[in-house]
Order: C-alpha cells, then sequence, then structure tokens
C-alpha cells in the first residue's frame, strides 16, 4: 500500500509519497532532532532504514556543531568569543566562522547593507534576543544604530582575523547560520554516496534528488510555502531538485503596538522592522546564499527585491506582496514560474505575476 506523508515545519510544509508496499521497495524515512532553536529533519529516500541510521545520526550531529559554533545563545559559542572582543582588538576565527563572514560581508555589499550581521545591538533592543518584544525608545534607538555597520568591521578573510572596533558591537549570525548547517550537512551526504535527500531546518532547506513515487517529468521535492498569516497549511507549492531554498517572514516573532505589527526582521539601515512584504523565498545552489538573501530581500521590500534578485544568477525568488482589503501578489521569478503552483485555497486571494 503506498502511503502518504506530511511533515510540517516552521516556514515550509514537505509533502512526501512514500512507496512501501513491495519488500524492499525505497521510501522515505525522516530523522529528526532539536537543534538551533528549531527542529530539523533530515529525510533519506532508503530501502534500508537500519542501513542509514549512523549517516543519519552523524549529519544531524553536524548541525549542533555548527550551533555550538555560531549560536549568540551560549557563552561559550565562537560568536559569543568574538563579541566578547569588541573594541579590544583582532581575534582569530574559527574557519567555519570565517567562511559564514565572507558570504555575509559578499551578501551585505551586493544588498547594500539590507543583510548586516552586525545589526545584533538592534536586534536585542527590539527584545528579539534574550527579552520581551517591545517598541524601543527613540534616543536607545538611535544609540544602538551608532553600534552596527559592516562597513566599520575589519576581516582579513584569507588568514580569519576579525575585529569590531567599537565596544557594543556584536555580530549575529542567525539569518545565514542556519542554512550553512544545511549546506554542511548536504555535503556529507554527498560524499556519503547519496542520491535522493531532503535536510530542513526551519526552513532552510536542501533537496537532494528526488522523493520516492515521483511520476517521470516530475522529480524533485514539493515543498510548501507557508501562509504567514495561517489562513492555510500553505499558499504555493514549489518544485526543486538539487537546490536550496529559504523563506524568510514576519510571522516568526512580532511585537503589535498601537495598532500596528512589528517583525523581527529588521533593516539594519534604519533600526526598524522590514515591511513591504510578507515573505520571501529564495531558490540558490547554497542553503546559506538562500538563508542570507532571503533576509535581504525580505528587507529590501517588494520593488527593490525584484529588482535586485531578476539582476543575479545565483538566487531566484518568489516574493508575498500583502494588498490591504485587497489580493495579495504573489511576485514569482520567471524561472521559477513552470516549478510553483498556487494552492487551491488560495486560487481566489492570490494573485500570480512573475518578473
Amino acid at each position: 500500500m503506498a502511503a502518504a506523508c506530511l511533515l510540517a515545519l516552521a516556514a515550509t510544509t514537505v509533502f512526501l509519497r512514500a512507496e512501501a508496499d513491495a519488500a524492499g521497495a525505497e521510501r522515505a524515512i525522516v530523522f529528526r532532532t532539536r537543534t538551533m532553536g528549531a527542529w530539523a529533519s533530515l529525510t533519506l529516500v532508503t530501502a534500508d532504514s537500519a542501513a542509514v541510521a549512523d549517516l543519519a545520526r552523524t549529519s544531524l550531529l553536524s548541525l549542533h556543531h555548527t550551533d555550538s559554533l555560531m549560536t549568540n545563545w551560549t557563552a561559550t559559542s565562537e560568536v559569543a568569543r568574538i563579541n566578547g572582543t569588541a573594541g579590544v582588538g583582532a581575534t582569530v576565527v574559527e574557519p567555519e566562522v570565517a567562511a559564514v563572514l565572507a558570504l555575509a560581508g559578499d551578501v551585505t555589499a551586493a544588498s547594500g547593507g539590507a543583510f548586516d550581521i552586525t545589526v545584533e545591538p538592534l536586534v536585542r533592543l527590539w527584545g528579539f534576543i534574550g527579552g520581551t518584544p517591545r517598541v524601543p525608545e527613540p534616543e536607545a534607538l538611535a544609540a544602538a544604530r551608532g553600534l552596527v555597520g559592516w562597513n566599520r568591521v575589519s576581516f582579513d578573510a584569507a588568514g580569519g582575523r576579525f575585529e569590531l572596533p567599537d565596544a557594543g558591537m556584536r555580530i549575529d549570525l542567525g539569518g545565514i547560520a542556519k542554512g550553512y548547517g544545511v549546506d554542511r550537512v548536504a555535503a556529507l551526504l554527498h560524499r556519503a554516496g547519496v542520491t535522493d535527500a531532503l535536510v530542513d531546518l526551519t526552513g532552510n532547506m536542501a533537496a537532494i534528488g528526488t522523493a520516492p513515487g515521483r511520476a517521470p517529468g516530475q522529480e524533485g521535492w514539493v515543498i510548501g510555502i507557508r501562509d504567514p498569516r495561517d489562513r492555510g497549511p500553505y499558499l504555493a507549492t514549489i518544485r526543486l531538485r538539487d537546490r536550496c531554498v529559504s523563506t524568510s517572514g514576519d510571522y516568526v516573532q512580532f511585537v503589535s503596538e498601537g495598532g500596528r505589527r512589528f517583525g523581527h526582521i529588521l533593516d539594519p539601515r534604519t533600526g526598524w522592522p522590514a515591511h513591504g512584504l510578507s515573505s520571501a523565498t529564495v531558490v540558490a545552489a547554497q542553503a546559506a546564499t538562500a538563508d542570507a538573501w532571503s533576509t535581504a530581500l525580505f528587507v529590501l521590500g517588494p520593488v527593490e527585491a525584484r529588482r535586485v534578485a531578476a539582476a543575479r544568477d545565483d538566487i531566484a525568488a518568489v516574493l508575498l506582496e500583502p494588498v490591504p482589503g485587497g489580493r495579495d501578489t504573489l511576485w514569482v521569478e520567471s524561472s521559477l514560474l513552470p516549478l510553483v503552483t498556487v494552492a487551491p485555497a488560495f486560487a481566489d486571494s492570490l494573485i500570480l505575476r512573475s518578473f
């Protein structure tokens, strides 16, 4: 008998069809762990779940290793150590962290500062790290903004030397570390010869090969893009094969005040929560690239995000633009149009447009 499996996670929904009716038939086996403040899952297509158990364990443990380096929630991480050197002098960082810093700097430059890992003082001020979310006072906001800016950082990527010049400056890798962790798992799977798998860390995903039971011409993994307002389980699906995807939205953390909703994704250039999009989904070859760019495009807003995404050949985007009192617009980059399907429940409430 063919078994269908629905795996629901924070930013996406993954649809699997596992064929388990014949002895020795390949099926999707899901392994899970809790790490980096979220649930992570690894789906392996195999006829022998016992044979892949050790590989799954090693792969998921690598996420815990990434978390131990890049979290800002523990005092023993590499990020915490780096932040502790602010205003003191340069420090040599771990090679993995240096690689993430280099990519972060590239995305910061290419996005005009819409993505900036030095945003941590602002995120903390708003209460999205280690506090209760709140709208800060103008004076405090101005002071925190004075501590933000990648252009003030000194970084030698080749030598791994990194310096935060002023006391109070801090980095936050929350917008890129999960994607990097997914890339590490995908690399482990490739080295082990795995051809069909799905890695998911709260919506940062690597779709390797194809899910079982897919019809010819429809190979890949069908991934649902979450409705940020929870009006249904998903608003659209996208079918991917050997690509990575990440979604950023205003639904993870937010604070409401004076009738306004303020999301947790801040614009480093202003200190205020980004607005204009409900979510930004980015497809790329690497999950870290998709992770950082989904944040950057969300901050840029609907018009500038379309312009920037269309001009780049390393990313493709799906952008949800809210239209108060009307039908929301789902902007889909032309290269993704054949892969995106609006969910039936949203056929009358969404307008699909390409760019």
